[in-house]
């Protein structure tokens, strides 16, 4: 049994369509929620740094290509898929678990655990339903907060993980073919280009760009009501206007002032809820210009580049949202890595924030051999929520990896 907060694809895909179009946010149905997750919505890049010695990555293309991705994700050096495209992989998915005996429900939130000692025998919905089985999976993304709420509750082990916080940078998609290919840029064999950054800057911290959207747009990523944060995402054809992507600064457990394990969520929601008041309350997002960014003013107008969030953009000064470090480290770093992207400078370019979901600030604990929480038989965390995968691959690798040890602990029991 496949257990959803959120919506089916469709109905969160118009769901998403009216909060851009209005404004108003819906806690269950959004960027954040509802079947895909977060990645549904997103460039749908396929690359992935794990080492794989039992080709569960060629698993997973081989399944998403079946679900409907292009067949060039099998041989491309940096495969992606695209919103536009994900959103038919993931109905098509649905389709195949139906299938195959297994059961999907939608808008159920989970909302506690049924427990038997220190073992886990099911879940509570927050329809009071209970609904029992020999092995809970906790594949719940980066965004439950409510749910790693009722975890701790629970006292399942968990602890706090390095994450990121900063904005989205919007550049003319033309730039950075300009300074990628030369001469080259605009070749229909190339494409549009991208790019991947670093710098370490003299405060010590580092700041990197993070999920490039070549020809794509900054969206929202909130999950809560007066909250506010930004992601960016892309369609197949990668045929926008503004390349974006995320310029972030680390944020460590030596950051957060606190003992808890869920305090990278409360430093997140933090620096959302400026976002969001800064924003003007009406989840339109806080936006300054690099040349003003730099000069540490907030800004009174557009230049050339036109900022793609919806449902809109409120200039202002995104030191007002962000720690003092990061604003530091972005700053002395837009300035260098103008060096290694020409016009990555540029003045009239938009960073738009604020950016605080590119990672989980939480691992939940788990047992290296069997993957069970130490806390709690029967308990499986998986995927980036959890703390153990960072992008769509590596979380569906991890997901194979739970389930091939989900089968070996049933197998082990019934012996």
């Amino acid at each position: 049994t496949l257990i959803e907060r959120g919506a089916d694809v469709e109905t969160r895909a118009r769901g998403i369509r009216a909060f851009e179009k209005t404004g108003v946010f819906d806690p269950i149905n959004n960027y954040a929620f509802g079947e895909g997750g977060a990645g549904t919505f997103s460039d749908g890049k396929l690359t992935t740094q794990i080492k794989d010695k039992h080709n569960r990555v060629r698993k997973v293309l081989t399944e998403f290509v079946r679900a409907g991705a292009p067949q060039e994700i099998l041989y491309q050096s940096k495969p992606h898929v695209g919103t536009d495209r994900l959103i038919t992989m993931v109905q098509r998915m649905r389709e195949r678990i139906i299938t195959l005996g297994g059961e999907v429900r939608f808008e159920n939130r989970v909302t506690d655990l049924l427990t038997d000692g220190n073992r886990v025998r099911g879940v509570i919905l927050d329809t009071g339903e209970e609904i029992e089985g020999s092995a809970t999976i906790l594949a719940i993304g980066h965004s439950a907060r409510d749910t790693f709420s009722m975890l701790r509750d629970r006292s399942v082990t968990m602890e706090q993980k390095a994450f990121a916080i900063g904005c989205r940078i919007e550049h003319p998609q033309t730039l950075v073919d300009r300074a990628q290919y030369a001469d080259f840029a605009g070749h229909p064999k190339l494409g549009p280009a991208d790019y991947k950054l670093v710098h370490h800057a003299s405060n010590g911290h580092g700041a990197y760009t993070f999920c490039m959207c070549p020809g794509g747009e900054v969206i929202g990523a909130a999950s809560e009501p007066g909250c506010l944060s930004t992601n960016g995402m892309s369609v197949h054809s990668r045929n926008r206007t503004n390349a974006n992507s995320a310029l972030l600064v680390g944020v460590s457990p030596e950051n957060l002032g606190s003992d808890d394990a869920l305090a990278g969520i409360e430093f997140q929601r933090t620096w959302e809820r400026k976002a969001f008041e800064l924003g003007g309350g009406n989840y339109h997002a806080p936006a300054q210009l690099v040349e003003d960014f730099l000069k540490g003013r907030p800004s009174r107008k557009l230049g050339d580049i036109k900022p793609s969030y919806t449902p809109g953009v409120t200039l202002t000064n995104l030191a007002g949202c962000l720690p003092g470090y990061v604003v530091a480290t972005m700053q002395e770093s837009i300035k260098a890595l103008n060096a290694k992207l020409k016009g990555f400078a540029r003045p009239d370019a938009v960073l738009t924030g604020v950016e605080t979901r590119s990672s989980s600030p939480v691992r939940i604990l788990r047992d290296g051999t069997s993957l069970q929480s130490p806390s709690l038989n029967g308990l499986f965390p998986a995927g980036e929520g959890a703390g153990y995968a960072g992008g769509i691959v590596s979380a569906a690798v991890d997901g194979i990896r739970v389930a091939e040890a989900v089968a070996l602990t049933l197998s082990r029991q019934t012996v």
